[in-house]
């Protein structure tokens, strides 16, 4: 496992199935039902983690010149635990 900011992180990959589904039990459909905005913004928001290019020095951790992007999307991501420490 490859250490990133000095942590190690993994996607969670049930709980962006989870975030993304609804119920549409309401309509009478037994089909599964996405929310195409939030599969759209999650989608969008690991393309920016999985491809930031900016070479990092793992030892400076918050001071290394990480994008905008990358740390809004990484945050995001972060916080409604789509990424999470291993």
């Amino acid at each position: 496992m490859l250490p990133i900011l000095n942590e190690h992180y993994y996607i969670d990959l049930d709980l962006i199935n989870d975030s993304v589904t609804y119920d549409a039990s309401t309509s009478g459909d037994s089909e599964q039902h996405i929310s195409v905005v939030k599969y759209e913004l999650i989608k969008i928001m690991i393309d920016v983690v999985l491809s930031e290019s900016e070479e990092t020095d793992e030892k400076l951790g918050n001071k290394s010149n990480l994008s905008i992007p990358f740390k809004l999307a990484f945050n995001t991501l972060l916080n409604n635990k789509i990424i999470n420490k291993y």
